[in-house]
Formats: structure tokens, sequence, C-alpha cells
């Protein structure tokens, strides 16, 4: 890819362009949560909840080799029943392999999920992925986990809703995006000292593609290693 100047475009695609939409619209009606340390309390149970989406991210990884690629994922999708065009595969695969290394790694397919779960409830009208297929693809994927770690759909949601209000905090001007004055905005209202340094931190950390805004896949990513599930985890 061509580095930093096929990013600055935001939202860079249509799918990119339904999530700020899905997420200005819940940010519109606030979050649970008070304060980005609130956030940090609930790491571990978000640790937990999220390496039980390891049995789905197995199944897809029919080589185990640590990564899904572009051939696994068309396999996979096609065992499940979901049936996908070639250019909505192709942008999935995208959507999915966030550091461009033409493969997907857990914490990626973690971030994935939670954008299904985002994207399942406005499922009305076709874009560059069929969001009729995403919300199909997300019971199909709850399923799985069903099946593979008991885990049940009221945990699952759980963990994304804190994901999504966790965001939410964040996105003060609700525009669907986090700057780095909200993200210091965020750390003084915790009553952090040295708030500023920390807000650095955490923003650069979560701001992938360096444009100066944070979109919600982006803190995912982030979010993901915060946690302690990283990408070279196999």
């Amino acid at each position: 890819m061509g580095g930093v100047s096929g990013k600055l475009e935001s939202p860079e695609t249509k799918l990119e362009a339904k999530m700020v939409e899905a997420m200005q619209r819940r940010a519109s009606k606030g979050t649970a949560i008070k304060s980005f340390n609130s956030i940090i309390l609930k790491f571990p149970k978000i640790d937990e909840s999220l390496r039980k989406c390891k049995a789905i991210f197995e199944q897809f990884d029919e080589d185990s080799n640590g990564a899904i690629d572009h051939e696994e994922l068309k396999k996979c999708l096609h065992k499940l029943g979901v049936c996908f065009t070639e250019e909505e595969i192709d942008d999935l695969f995208k959507a999915c392999d966030i550091n461009e290394d033409m493969g997907i790694k857990f914490n990626e397919f973690v971030v994935l999920l939670c954008l299904v779960y985002l994207l399942k409830d406005n499922a009305a009208e076709s874009e560059a992925v069929s969001l009729t297929r995403i919300k199909h693809l997300f019971v199909v994927f709850v399923l799985c986990l069903r099946k593979k770690s008991r885990m049940g759909v009221p945990s699952l949601e759980a963990t994304f809703e804190t994901l999504v209000d966790a965001f939410v905090l964040l996105d003060k001007n609700k525009d669907g995006y986090v700057s780095k004055n909200e993200m210091v905005q965020a750390i003084n209202e915790s009553g952090e000292h040295s708030s500023g340094p920390i807000a650095t931190k955490r923003f650069e950390e979560m701001d992938w593609d360096k444009n100066g805004s944070v979109s919600f896949k982006e803190f995912l990513f982030a979010f993901t290693a915060w946690v302690g599930i990283e990408d070279d985890e196999h």
C-alpha cells in the first residue's frame, strides 16, 4: 500500500462510512461508562471473554500458522453457509487485515467480530460488504462460539457493548472519531496526574495510520494490545 497517503481520507470506504454512521448513532445514546479508569478495571474480564473467540479463529486458520489468509477466509465462509461474492470477500479481508500483511491475525479477527457486532443492527441496505450478510455472519460466529466454548450470546454481546461504550466515552463530540484533545479530556476526567503524557501515549497507540483521528476500528486494534492479545499469538 502507499503508506499514509491512502489513509488520510476519512472514511476511506463505504464500509468505513457505515461504521462511522453506526457509531454516531450509538454515541447519541450515551454511555454507561463513567471514566477511563473504569475501562481499565474491565481489562481482565474483557481479555478472558475475547480469548474465547479463539475457537472460531482456529476453525478458520486451517493450516494453523497463526493467520487466516484470503483463501482460508473464502473457504470457511463457504463452509459456514455465508454466501459472499468475490468482491465482498476481498472487502471483508481488507477490513480485517489491519496491518496489511496479507494475513488476519487473532487480534485482527477479534476486531472483525466487534465491527460485525456494531454493524449487525444496521443491515438495511447493501454496501461494499452486504450488511445483511454481515448480520448473518455474526449469527454464525455466535453459534460457533456456543458450540466450541459454551459462550452464550449475552456474554459475547456484553463484551462488545463494553468496547462500544468505551469508544463513546472518548468520542466527546460524537462524530465517530476520537481526537487527541478528546483523549486528553477523558484522561483528565479520570483524575490522572501528568495526564498529558499518558493521553498522548494512549492516543499514539490508537492512531496507527497517524492521521490525527482514531476510528472505532483503530481503537479496537489498540484495545486488543492493551488487554494483552497480541498479533503474534499462536
